[in-house]
């Protein structure tokens, strides 16, 4: 992604997003298998009312470097990406993960941050990865290439500055087959940890992430006052749904809830939106399930813990924090702190392995410097 940051403890360059859902291993089909059934129940969001956390969290480590030049996957060299981030991790059904990136950049990329743009700039790459021993790192087996040795570009993005300056993936999960990516239409940067989004939109791909095309129906297209709740998301697929929690474009806004068949991933029509006691086809009457501010979201359920777990860059905080619920639709507990910015400036990101079992939470963690990405391992109990 490419957004100004305050080089302070905690600003950090952008996006959503999330994972989809974990219970600690590789799934048939990527579902995870929650240890009991979490019935739609009414839930409070309202600031101060959080309740206590149900899980403690460990404060997290760092595992390995996964990009750019040195990492463990030397993708510099093996795939001309030198710079970039996110890395959003769902489970593709088939003995691997799948990994989306943001804004990447190759030979001539600056060397810290976004850009220059003349930097082989793609705004989008994937990973492919069966690696199920993370405790020394995450190994890909391949990026999705368009020429040998170059990782090529997902999305169409027009790169056009208050036009489409970008496309970022926000959120992914794969339903009998048949992965989704959740994506949002950057038009410009705002101040440290605001931008503003034309829409966002659902692209699916039926092998395995080589190609991709973008549904024309599946789009949520922001209001003229850039307030749209689901313009970044979060996949969790659960109990025949796929659960599509939201948040308006930055960092700053709350947390909501939508849920479809997970057979009608991309037929709009088919969502129903969490209003605070029941699903309803209204997207205006959506509720806050987690109050903000809310960065870049990541959502899964943990079968060790037998909850629900969000993590997210507070802002406001400069750290990437944890909260935990009983249900996809709360009540959501009180952040705790996994990582901050006094000992890595510049973090964002926080996207959860679906793969993560025991104790062990790995996550995806960008700094803005140096540009890339690495896997982190906290401890929940």
């Amino acid at each position: 992604m490419r957004v100004q940051l305050l080089v302070t403890a905690g600003a950090g360059a952008l996006l959503l997003t999330v994972s989809s859902v974990a219970g600690g291993a590789p799934t048939a089909d990527g579902e995870p298998t929650p240890s009991s059934s979490h019935p739609a129940t009414a839930s409070s969001a309202a600031a101060g009312s959080e309740p206590a956390p149900g899980v403690t969290v460990g404060p997290a480590v760092p595992v390995a470097r996964l990009t750019g030049a040195g990492s463990i996957n030397e993708t510099a060299a093996s795939y001309q990406v030198h710079g970039t981030d996110l890395g959003i991790i769902w489970d593709n059904g088939a003995g691997e993960v799948l990994m989306a990136f943001g804004d990447t950049y190759g030979e001539g990329w600056g060397g810290n941050g976004a850009g220059p743009r003349e930097a082989d700039w793609r705004c989008n790459v994937l990973a492919r990865s069966s690696d199920t021993d993370l405790a020394d790192g995450m190994t890909f087996d391949t990026m999705v290439q368009d020429r040998p040795g170059h990782a090529k570009q997902l999305l169409d993005c027009k790169q056009v500055n208050n036009d489409e300056e970008t496309v970022i993936p926000t959120a992914g999960v794969t339903v009998h087959g048949r992965s989704y990516i959740h994506y949002m239409s950057v038009n410009h940067w705002g101040p440290p940890g605001q931008w503003f989004t034309n829409h966002s939109g659902i692209a699916y791909s039926d092998d395995n992430g080589e190609t991709w095309t973008k549904d024309p129906d599946a789009v949520w297209t922001n209001t003229p006052e850039w307030s749209n709740k689901f313009q970044l998301a979060a996949f969790a697929r659960h109990g025949g749904h796929v659960y599509m929690f939201g948040t308006p474009n930055g960092r700053f806004g709350d947390a909501h809830l939508a849920r479809v068949p997970a057979s009608r991933v991309l037929d709009k029509e088919a969502y129903r939106y969490w209003d605070g006691s029941g699903w309803s086809r209204d997207e205006a009457a959506a509720a806050p399930v987690a109050t903000g501010p809310v960065g870049e979201l990541s959502v899964q359920y943990n079968g060790y813990a037998g909850r629900w777990l969000m993590t997210y860059l507070d802002e406001s905080r400069a750290a990437i924090v944890l909260r935990d619920a009983p249900r996809p639709t709360g009540p959501w507990s009180e952040e705790q702190v996994i990582v901050s910015g006094t000992e890595y400036p510049a973090l964002y990101g926080g996207f959860m392995h679906p793969w993560s079992s025991g104790p062990d939470l790995y996550f995806a963690m960008t700094q803005w410097a140096p540009y890339n990405v690495t896997l982190m391992r906290s401890t929940i109990s």
